[in-house]
């Protein structure tokens, strides 16, 4: 019985790097291509023949033309295990294995002759992330010449309103609960990390960084602040894993407030609860300005959310920006925090 073996690897691992099965088969059979690749130039690196099939002669077509010469090549072979392996190419080969499959279907010789059997081996697989490496290759055309236009004109500033406004859609999605959505948005939120990374390969000398900073700067804060997967550390719950984020962000930040940190360009309401959060984790006594008299939060989320709104309402008829003024009451609670965290210390 002749075999044939389609053998697939995947394009974002480095050549060469194959399973085992892979490399048997390379070689115990003649070895056969429709292209020179980086696949090609590593079996023969390793000390294996292989031969390019064109297909330029032989039958009209050169998917078909191909088939039949590999074909011809497997039965040829000869010896105790017959047949032949085809290194498929990065884009997949199916013109030639759609050719090569029909030309199975159809009788050759005698009947008595048995049909060469066909055979798909996985060399390698896309480990996971690899779609990642695709990614970048994408955004890298974008940005070198003949690339797109408009991409080449973007600065880190210029693309500022973009990182908000893919931040608030994804976070609409995932709300909406939307699968497509959800993986639609969180993608366009990846590119903006992309895109950024790839502008800074463009800096001047010592300015320079790449994703792989970013994604080394990432993979380095997972391992430091989850001791307890990784360094052997114990914890009774999450509350115990949140305490110890905050103590060892604190202490590889070098920082010297319990507000250093917080983003003062998210919303006013945001930045507000942020700042109370900080504070209120690090037992810092820091009163929040009391509520004018007569006026009560309500308990219920929906009354709540009305009299927010009726404040913003009543705020614009008097010309208020109801933003500007949360940021500077959130800002002056800032500077007392600071304060007693600087009385308390000696400051």
């Amino acid at each position: 019985m002749t075999n044939l073996y389609l053998l697939a690897t995947s394009p974002r691992l480095p050549a060469g790097v194959m399973t085992a099965q892979a490399w048997d088969l390379i070689r115990t059979h003649p070895v056969f291509a429709g292209v020179e690749s980086e696949t090609v130039e590593a079996v023969r690196s390793a000390g294996e023949k292989v031969t390019i099939i064109d297909g330029a002669e032989g039958l009209d077509g050169s998917a078909a033309a191909q088939a039949q010469q590999f074909r011809d090549g497997a039965i040829a072979s000869g010896g105790s295990d017959p047949g032949a392996v085809w290194l498929v190419g990065a884009d997949g080969d199916q013109d030639f294995a759609r050719a090569l499959g029909q030309q199975l279907l159809r009788p050759s010789g005698p009947t008595a002759t048995p049909q060469p059997q066909l055979e798909l081996v996985y060399g390698s697989w896309d480990p996971p992330g690899a779609r990642l490496l695709d990614v970048v290759e994408v955004m890298n055309q974008l940005r070198s010449p003949g690339g797109c236009p408009w991409d080449a004109e973007q600065t880190h500033a210029s693309l500022l309103p973009y990182l908000l406004e893919e931040a608030y859609e994804a976070y609409d999605a995932v709300q909406s609960g939307n699968r497509d959505d959800i993986i639609e948005e969180l993608g366009d939120v990846l590119l903006q990390a992309v895109f950024h990374a790839r502008l800074a390969e463009d800096a001047p000398e010592g300015e320079r960084w790449n994703i792989d900073d970013v994604a080394a700067s990432l993979v380095n804060k997972l391992l430091s602040r989850h001791p307890h997967v990784f360094a052997g550390e114990s914890v009774t719950g999450s509350g115990e894993v949140l305490a110890n984020w905050e103590q060892i962000k604190h202490a590889e930040k070098s920082r010297s407030s319990a507000l250093d940190g917080v983003a003062r360009s998210q919303p006013a309401l945001s930045l507000a609860r942020k700042y109370l959060s900080k504070a209120g984790k690090f037992g810092l006594d820091v009163s929040a300005p009391a509520l004018p008299s007569g006026i009560t939060v309500p308990a219920d989320s929906e009354q709540l959310g009305d009299l927010l709104l009726a404040i913003v309402a009543e705020a614009r008829e008097l010309s208020l920006d109801a933003e500007a003024a949360l940021r500077d009451a959130a800002d002056r609670y800032a500077g007392r925090v600071r304060a007693a965290e600087a009385a308390s210390t000696g400051g």
